[in-house]
């Protein structure tokens, strides 16, 4: 066993970059790997997972406590791979070396990585498997990694659903190998054979034989403008493929019958540019007509909907898309009557048994939909207040079809386990909620997003008739999945349905306690797991696994989030609550934790307020931080990361157990301290490309283990300090440092108001993009949990579309700004826009009337190209600009006019201000006059170069505004 003293590898380092690499990369693999079982939200990479692990069980070789028997062991074992010399510095660099080579997949079940990985943790941790504990276990990354490295593995999840994927992975495969994945394709064939047989004819082909594979609806609206009524279809996009080979699109025709209300017809064509498509009918929720061009604002539009159910099954057949045998490709045709006559066949089949019970439950679900997370599921705002309503009256026919053969089949409960894994991955490709992506011809599931929101035009598959079976398809993809899964675990781990707070273990048992908990309030998981819940209550009914679907919906009173409060919700769901329940299962943790054991948690939220909740939580909770790794997990180009702060990479924050005597801190040799530990882990994280929004949360742990190593900290008076005060610290330290390293060492002098140091507004913008910098890979791949499709979106009626720039929650942006004397405030409508909790930098484009006035940069170029020589002395000066100074506080007119010089006198533009004009007059042309400016400025001040520098390396790659700066710095003349 490792002596409780000795520290762990991943105390003292970590191969960052190798497994945020394969982390990133293992966003495309699907074979074989468990987001092929089941959809579970921020799942985490296996190769995170692996090597974090691997970092916790095994002990730093150059540490003077490490045990002599696991360096000789462990030289032994990684000679079968490398050749490496025998001394201590020389393994803990072939360990790092192992652990990052281990990340990749193609290693995860290699024998010889697996026998190399097993006997390493058998050297560390004796002949004892160490217990491995995860009590969020969610997807079950952790413990299925926990499993593959030789440890035993404790997992726990209030949600069902959870629970059902970590019994398959870790209960079910282990324990029956692949017999279970002979049993799942035998059982599943008979299933599909029933269900051909009761939906074949909800699903006919054409009469040339061709097979629908999609069906494309839109919902529909009735304008209300006098004189018109017409019927609205709405739709977001009229292309049906923008594949180069075979574009199509729909082309509306109004119809105008006297005497009778207009209507819309649709033909096919291919255009021969963009500009041949009209554009589409809804945009955030505002419906145009188009018969007269009214706009039916997004309120008249849900309040024609609630009577309907959210729309589905009253909604307009446009086109079905179809393959055959003699064409290549997709191919489009209009619909006709005989697809409406299979839906009339499907409201039938449903009314004859829409009353049937199964088990006491009505065939289709009619549980109500929470109301507590609207902004994530905000389908009942529409009358979609069941999770029946979510689906149209043939999707209904065909899932309670399958549900019923499940329920009925005769089989293990393994087996049944798997069949519902098939029936929810049918359940996200069978909604009324899925879209038809025109750039790939496909349909993305209904969790394209960590939401269920509106979604007008929908697309419904075809089971029956798509490329292959969807439910053969998934039962093999499955059945594949299981033996796959077989060669890389074969002792069961355990899994039960638990609170965190409250685990079935004994005190002092865990060897490892490493978890990721719910990011605050980030991802409702219950309530977007109900989805699946209430078809697998039907599909289990009278099962002997049916005890953990028992009730109506899932269980959500003690579940660790934070549900973002609005007037509909009733949830009690705070920021209180979230630190309470974090810090009791916190303290359960430390229970079940032996004295030698070590604990990892991971967090990955993009706001200072989640981040200050669960440390809060932890260090009152007797946990000490001793390291902290970024690792890149997220793909850059996934939806909510564009121009955001969501992080790119997962922090994995290394914590012991605080010994109760370990005394008071001083308050003053920690701030001493602060700034040498910030800076020289930000250097070592800015070598393995960790910027930004990432690189602040991850200074989190070593500026910790500074504060949390003690019971509590005081100050020379005997105050004693709160970890909230110290956290500002950390802001304020990392901003600083940050400033320091985008914008010169002249920045250093800020803090005492020496001269050099750039405006208020050029210091906010280089923090405001600095934090935005992203450490994601921005490899292609599709992510599992969160698809890139680039939607406007139609759940929010927020009446136009979202607007551009760059944006930052306001909790990041003022816990920036304010420890360095910045007010945000000063500057709203100048260079920020500040609404609903988001801080956005205006686009620069976007002061072009703010810095030239109503009469453009033709005016003022003019004056630069006729007056050289003055343009330093009149340059831009707010009276000529246009620049009003913005609108301030009282309590803060007197003091912001101090600072700008005589009171009343119109405030000069900033260097920031000259910067943005200079890049206007390289995107209007005005070459002349950007050349005057750029002299004038030299001699002015090496600001406007240095600052103008320091721009073109924060903005993004590929983007408008650094274009400008480089084109611009490419005129100023080398000196």
């Amino acid at each position: 066993m490792i002596p409780k003293e000795c520290k762990r590898l991943i105390e003292v380092d970590f191969p960052i970059a190798e497994v945020s690499k394969q982390s990133a990369r293992e966003k495309s693999i699907r074979h074989g790997h468990p987001s092929t079982l089941h959809l579970w939200w921020a799942r985490r990479p296996l190769a995170a997972c692996r090597s974090v692990l691997m970092g916790l069980l095994l002990p730093d070789p150059c540490d003077e406590a490490c045990p002599t028997e696991f360096k000789e062991q462990a030289y032994t074992l990684l000679k079968k791979r490398y050749a490496l010399r025998k001394n201590d510095e020389t393994l803990r660099e072939y360990l790092l070396k192992f652990i990052a080579e281990f990340s990749n997949w193609d290693n995860s079940t290699s024998p010889l990585h697996l026998d190399i990985g097993r006997g390493l943790v058998k050297a560390a941790q004796g002949d004892e498997p160490p217990l491995v504990v995860d009590p969020f276990a969610g997807g079950g990354s952790i413990p299925i990694e926990a499993l593959r490295v030789g440890c035993d593995a404790f997992a726990t999840d209030l949600n069902p659903v959870a629970c059902l994927i970590n019994k398959v992975l870790l209960e079910d495969i282990p324990g029956h190998g692949t017999e279970l994945s002979n049993e799942l394709r035998r059982v599943g064939a008979k299933i599909k054979a029933e269900v051909d047989k009761d939906v074949a004819e909800l699903y006919p082909p054409d009469a040339d034989k061709s097979r629908p594979i999609a069906y494309l609806w839109a919902r529909t609206a009735t304008c209300e403008a006098p004189n018109c009524g017409a019927e609205i279809p709405l739709m977001r996009t009229f292309w049906l493929s923008k594949k180069r080979s075979r574009q199509q699109a729909l082309r509306p025709t109004v119809i105008r019958a006297k005497g009778k209300t207009p209507r819309v017809e649709f033909e096919i064509f291919q255009p021969k540019s963009d500009s041949q498509v009209s554009s589409g009918t809804v945009s955030r929720g505002n419906a145009k007509c188009l018969c007269c061009g009214t706009v039916l604002p997004v309120a008249r539009v849900r309040q024609q909907f609630i009577p309907r159910r959210g729309g589905a099954d009253d909604a307009r057949l446009l086109a079905v898309v179809t393959l055959n045998e003699n064409n290549k490709g997709r191919q489009y045709r209009v619909a006709c009557k005989r697809d409406y006559a299979a839906i009339e066949r499907a409201s039938h089949t449903l009314a004859r048994t829409q009353k049937e019970m199964s088990s006491g439950l009505r065939i289709v679900p009619n549980e109500l939909i929470s109301l507590n997370e609207i902004r994530r599921v905000s389908v009942p705002l529409y009358g979609a207040t069941t999770w029946g309503d979510l689906f149209n009256v043939r999707q209904k026919v065909y899932l309670t079809t399958l549900t019923r053969l499940i329920s009925s089949c005769s089989t293990s409960a393994p087996t049944k386990r798997l069949l519902g894994c098939v029936l929810d991955r049918l359940v996200m490709l069978m909604s009324a909620h899925c879209r038809w992506k025109p750039s790939g011809e496909t349909l993305i599931d209904m969790f394209g997003r960590h939401a269920i929101g509106m979604v007008w035009d929908y697309a419904e598959a075809s089971p029956t008739q798509s490329s292959g079976d969807l439910f053969e398809n998934w039962t093999e993809e499955i059945a594949a999945f299981v033996e796959h899964q077989a060669h890389a675990t074969s002792v069961p781990g355990k899994v039960d349905l638990e609170d965190a707070e409250n685990l079935n273990l004994a005190d002092a048992s865990a060897h490892v306690w490493f978890t990721d908990p719910p990011y605050y309030d980030s991802i409702p998981y219950s309530h977007l797991a109900d989805c699946f819940y209430v078809w697998l209550r039907r599909a289990f009914a009278g099962a002997a696994i049916d005890q953990d679907f028992s009730t109506s919906l899932i269980a959500k009173e003690n579940e660790c989030v934070v549900d973002r409060p609005h007037r509909l919700s009733a949830s009690k769901k705070n920021r209180s609550y979230f630190e309470m329940k974090m810090g009791a299962c916190a303290l359960e943790g430390r229970r079940v934790l032996s004295d030698s054991g070590i604990g990892c948690v991971v967090f990955a939220h993009k706001t200072t307020e989640g981040w200050e909740s669960l440390l809060s939580a932890f260090i009152r909770s007797g946990w000490m931080i001793t390291a902290s790794w970024p690792v890149a997990t997220e793909l850059a180009t996934r939806l909510n990361a564009r121009d955001t702060a969501s992080l790119g990479t997962s922090v994995h924050l290394i914590c012991r157990p605080r010994d109760d005597s370990t005394g008071i801190g001083d308050w003053g040799d920690i701030l001493r301290e602060l700034p040498n530990r910030i800076g020289n882990w930000m250097e070592r994280l800015h070598e393995e490309g960790i910027q930004g929004a990432d690189l602040l949360f991850s200074c989190i742990g070593p500026a910790l283990e500074l504060f949390s190593r003690y019971e509590r900290v005081e100050t020379p008076e005997g105050r004693p300090v709160e970890l909230a005060e110290y956290l500002e610290k950390i802001w304020e330290v990392v901003g600083r440092t940050a400033l320091e390293q985008v914008l010169g060492t002249a920045e250093a002098r800020a803090r005492n108001g020496a001269a050099g140091v750039l405006e208020e507004d050029a210091r906010l913008t280089a923090l405001f993009l600095w934090t935005l910098m992203s450490s994601s890979s921005g490899e292609p791949g599709q992510d599992d949990d969160n698809d890139n499709e680039d939607e406007d979106g139609d759940d929010d009626g927020a009446g136009g579309r979202k607007k551009t720039g760059y944006s930052l929650p306001y909790d990041v942006a003022r816990r920036f700004a304010q420890p360095l004397g910045i007010d945000l405030e000063i500057w709203k409508e100048r260079i920020i826009e500040m609404e609903k909790g988001i801080v956005r930098l205006i686009p620069v484009k976007d002061r072009a009337k703010q810095l030239f006035g109503d009469k453009g940069s033709a005016e003022i170029a003019a004056k630069l190209e006729r007056s050289p020589d003055k343009t330093q002395l009149i340059l831009f000066p707010s009276e000529e600009i246009g620049a009003k100074a913005p609108a301030l506080k009282a309590s803060r007119k007197k003091e912001h006019r101090a600072s700008q010089g005589t009171e009343g006198k119109p405030r000069e533009a900033t260097t920031l201000d000259r910067v943005h004009a200079a890049m206007l007059l390289q995107a209007t042309g005005k070459s002349a006059a950007l050349k005057a400016l750029i002299e004038a400025e030299q001699k002015r001040s090496p600001d406007f170069v240095r600052l103008a520098n320091a721009l073109s390396a924060l903005y993004p790659k590929s983007t408008e505004e650094k274009r400008l700066l480089d084109a611009m710095l490419l005129a100023v003349p080398r000196r």
